[in-house]
């Protein structure tokens, strides 16, 4: 545990190992609801505003649960055969077209979107708007106080606009579902609805739309790992689990946790109302957890890597995520088994997510 300040906000501990940062994220000890009320440690200016990521339970609990049955393994499940196709066609499409193609835009992109856009209705064609929203969502200095208002206006008036839709026309998806929750069980109000929608959308795809490329990258930078998938396809749900713990998706600590009483932490007494940031990453590469932190071993057992959060807060999406991750690294290995990089990736920049913005790849 070591003190930080970040470019906004008070200063606060930094858990770098994995115990402390698993127990951070998992006692309930430590809140995020405080942070609503504190000068939370940030990378914008922009400060904390109330949603699901910055509840504690109760609340938290309620809105998640209404989310969740549709996030479960056994739904997630019926949706393989699906996303299997999607992603040999996408890829069906690169490979007919010929020549080289940007990995980001025209595959690690359109398939998680068209996956979150069907469990929400939202349609697909309004892709390149809810893209620019997101990375406006995400970024950490690239627009402005002002801006970065401007769009969160718009995006929570679009999704009011997909309400309205879906709420006269309901149909078999996520957000009818929460149109009932809402209108006829009461469970949520018309702002929890609407920003619940927003964040499934928004960390829907951002995940899996950015670690794919991230995958593609690391494995290519390792060949021998990328040979050895190409062969053995089979190792592939534990290489997503050994990826998802080698390469750090947030840029930072994330978000705060504030202790709502005298907590020790690793050795370092934390007091009441102090925030505490996790760095996942350097969990993940913590050589007390794991053995050979630093190397990439694709058939690592036992793998309880922080990749996806710990405790209440724990990625709603995580098992779509792996199913998305599972489907597009096989279907790369065994539709793409001589894949490579095309010149420089352009990679994202003042944003709170690293990934390629752009990934030119021949074949």
């Amino acid at each position: 545990m070591i003190r930080v300040q970040m470019p906004h906000g008070e200063p606060a501990w930094l858990a770098t190992r994995y115990a402390d940062a698993r127990f951070v994220l998992g006692d309930l000890r430590f809140s995020r609801a405080m942070s609503l009320e504190k000068d939370e440690p940030r990378f914008t200016p922009s400060v904390t505003e109330e949603n699901i990521l910055s509840m504690d339970p109760p609340h938290h609990t309620r809105l998640r649960t209404l989310v969740s049955r549709a996030f479960t393994k056994h739904q997630v499940e019926g949706l393989r055969p699906w996303v299997r196709q999607l992603t040999g066609e996408l890829l069906d499409g690169l490979i007919a077209r010929g020549g080289t193609a940007d990995l980001v835009e025209e595959f690690a992109l359109p398939l998680p979107v068209a996956v979150i856009c069907e469990l929400l209705g939202v349609p697909a064609a309004d892709r390149p708007k809810f893209r620019a929203w997101s990375d406006a969502a995400l970024s950490t200095s690239i627009i402005d106080e002002e801006e970065q208002r401007a769009n969160q206006v718009a995006l929570r008036a679009y999704m009011a606009g997909h309400v309205a839709t879906r709420r006269a026309d309901p149909q078999d998806d996520l957000m009818s579902a929460l149109i009932e929750a809402k209108d006829v069980k009461d469970r949520l109000t018309e702002v929890e609805l609407v920003d619940m929608c927003i964040a499934i959308l928004i960390a829907g795809h951002e995940t899996t739309a950015s670690q794919i490329p991230n995958f593609v990258h690391v494995l290519l930078e390792h060949p021998e790992e990328w040979a050895r998938l190409v062969i053995e396809p089979e190792l592939i749900p534990r290489a997503v689990e050994e990826l998802m713990r080698f390469i750090p998706l947030g840029v930072g600590g994330g978000f705060a946790r504030y202790a709502t009483e005298d907590i020790e932490v690793g050795g370092v007494l934390v007091r009441k109302g102090e925030p505490v940031l996790v760095a996942i990453g350097s969990a993940n590469r913590d050589p007390r957890r794991f053995e050979n932190p630093h190397e990439i071993r694709l058939d690592r057992t036992a793998n309880q890597h922080l990749g996806f959060g710990h405790g209440v807060h724990h990625c709603l999406g995580a098992q779509l995520a792996r199913l998305e991750l599972h489907e597009a690294l096989h279907a790369l290995v065994t539709k793409m088994p001589g894949l490579r990089v095309v010149g420089e990736i352009e990679w994202k920049d003042q944003m709170i997510v690293r990934a390629p913005r752009r990934m030119t790849v021949g074949w």
